[in-house]
């Protein structure tokens, strides 16, 4: 199963900001396409999408300058930057700029802010906007705030939509039930697709296995399908749980059972067709 990372993050400290990274002593450092090129190599990675790294405000629009110099160098094919749909000051601007960028999308992180923040009309109007203009919206959310998701996939029907990271069920706490009802309405909304990543930093520490997360796998198979879903590493945070060289290998196993044609939509046919990446 050939791969197109969706969800490469880079931590590059000589020139951003990643305060959310403090307390975390695994993230400390620099995490740069060197080490990903070398913790991938031999694992049929065949090209990545850069994820916004979630850097401190001020540093979000340098960072996505500074990653379009990267674009086209070590198999990156692309960006999905940030953005701040909450504040109408600079937001067209901003998007008008992104067209220079490689910019194959936008992420806007909702889950470490105020439940209320993606609610309002002005943010689901700029998200609409971010659709007019041809681009995806990458959505996380804990499974807990899943209902708002909906919400906000309801409010951007015209919209494609990615909701990263399997929806983050609690995997530690027994939340699958709770997360599967979630994960069903969201489901019932053909814009939305689901990124197949960072479940394993939902396992409580030293779980997380194939056995343990299979149910999890066949849950989304079943909901989503192959054609709705697309396959994504999100180094370094995996490194806080199995790495990314074994989250490949975990991939592999929890989608074995399905067809070649399968785990080629999920490795990467459908991320060059959602994210319109260059061949």
């Amino acid at each position: 199963m050939d791969l197109i990372d969706t969800h490469q993050h880079l931590i590059l400290r000589d020139h951003l900001g990643y305060a959310w990274t403090e307390a975390l002593p695994a993230l400390h450092g620099n995490f740069t396409p060197a080490d990903y090129a070398r913790l991938t190599r031999g694992k049929g990675v065949i090209g990545t999408v850069f994820m916004e790294t979630g850097v401190d405000d001020a540093d979000y629009q340098a960072e996505a300058r500074l990653i379009a110099g990267l674009v086209g160098t070590g198999g990156m094919l692309g960006q999905i930057a940030s953005c701040r749909p909450e504040v109408d000051a600079g937001f067209d601007e901003w998007l008008a700029a992104c067209k220079s960028l490689s910019v194959v999308g936008f992420r806007r992180l909702l889950h470490v802010v105020d439940d209320s923040l993606s609610q309002t009309a002005s943010f689901r109007q700029n998200i609409r906007k971010i659709g007019a203009a041809g681009y995806t919206f990458d959505m996380v959310f804990h499974a807990r705030q899943l209902g708002i998701a909906e919400a906000l996939a309801r409010a951007c029907a015209d919209q494609v939509l990615v909701l990263d990271h399997c929806g983050n069920p609690d995997v530690a706490g027994d939340g699958f039930d709770a997360w599967l009802e979630g994960m069903k309405r969201l489901a019932a909304l053909p814009h939305v697709l689901l990124k197949f990543s960072g479940i394993t930093v939902n396992c409580a520490p030293g779980t997380a296995s194939v056995a343990l997360l299979q149910p999890y796998a066949d849950a989304m198979l079943q909901l989503f399908g192959p054609s709705r879903m697309i396959w994504g590493g999100d180094w370094p945070v995996v490194d806080l749980a199995v790495g990314l060289p074994n989250w490949i290998d975990m991939s592999r196993a929890l989608l074995a059972g399905l067809s070649a044609d399968e785990q080629a939509l999920i490795g990467h046919l459908n991320a060059r067709k959602v994210y319109r990446l260059p061949a």
